[in-house]
């Protein structure tokens, strides 16, 4: 199969250069370090055995792309406005979209811009960063979970799933739902506690405080996905999630990064969208609407 990325940044970045290792025909979009790529090629330092693409398929612009079979949207959310230039040069019939993305209701609006598409969600659980042109910093994890939201072909699902695990990332196809909740445990407390607290998330976990608060609000996500239908989802799922994290490298997850570098921070998709769909289905994430409200002030002031 032939696969575009959109936004080859930390993530899109690390998941279309393994698969471009492993010989499959990966055709990546960059912004600024285009020319840069152009030159000197792609560099992944990773955990798991770093590694160098030396000739990268990259372009500037989507209409100069071909079309493919799977587009890897690794895009941040606050730029999916941009979706209705950069996809359509690079849709056919069939093709799979596979949104890399944090939150929650981003499958739903997408699907609002584009009624035909094939779309799933891509969960990365992976602590990687890109803070220089043409590199990536994989520091640990790098799992990724399939959710299909409306693809119709379930090979292509398959044939996804099974790209990535030949590449050396572990995969797996997963219920969508489940997974964008399971997902947003993690997300909605560390994003936004190390941005609040301007710290890293091994020091949230070090003080009883913020570690209690950070269990807190990982059970809101947890009643809230409960009350919105999820199942498999409790408290032992949230302990585990401590648990990862406390053996995880110490990590500035990707708001901070973006509060750090004064770039728009995933507010909408990460706080508001779940928050609203919470309440809609009669449950209130108290601490987390606070941790939202916290966020949208540091925001405006940090402009």
């Amino acid at each position: 199969m032939r696969y575009g990325v959109i936004g080859t940044g930390a993530i899109g970045g690390y998941y279309g250069a393994k698969l471009a290792q492993t010989g499959k025909e990966v055709h990546f979009l960059f912004h600024r370090d285009y020319a840069y790529v152009e030159e000197h090629g792609l560099q992944v330092d990773s955990c798991d055995g770093s590694f160098h693409l030396d000739k990268v398929n990259a372009y500037q612009s989507t209409a100069a792309m071909p079309v493919c079979d799977v587009v890897l949207v690794g895009l941040k959310s606050v730029n999916n406005h941009l979706l209705s230039e950069l996809l359509p040069p690079l849709l056919k019939e069939d093709t799979l979209v596979v949104l890399i993305q944090n939150g929650i209701g981003i499958e739903e609006d997408v699907q609002k811009m584009f009624p035909t598409v094939q779309l799933a969600a891509g969960l990365a659980f992976i602590c990687s960063a890109k803070t220089e042109p043409g590199r990536v910093n994989h520091q640990c994890y790098g799992y990724i979970n399939i959710g299909n939201y409306s693809c119709k072909q379930q090979e292509k699902i398959d044939e996804v799933v099974d790209d990535f695990r030949k590449a050396g990332v572990d995969a797996n196809e997963v219920e969508y739902l489940e997974a964008r909740w399971k997902k947003a445990v993690w997300n909605m407390p560390f994003n936004g506690m190390t941005v609040a607290l301007n710290t890293q998330t091994d020091i949230l976990l070090q003080n009883p405080n913020t570690l209690q608060l950070v269990k807190d609000q990982m059970m809101e996500v947890v009643e809230a996905a409960q009350a919105c239908g999820v199942t498999n989802i409790d408290e032992a799922f949230a302990d585990k999630m401590i648990d990862n994290t406390v053996h995880m490298t110490p990590y500035s997850p990707s708001m901070k990064l973006d509060f750090d570098f004064h770039r728009p921070m995933e507010t909408y998709y990460l706080y508001t969208r779940p928050i609203e769909e919470a309440k809609k289905a009669g449950y209130r994430m108290k601490k987390l609407e606070m941790l939202e409200a916290e966020l949208r002030f540091l925001e405006e002031a940090h402009v």
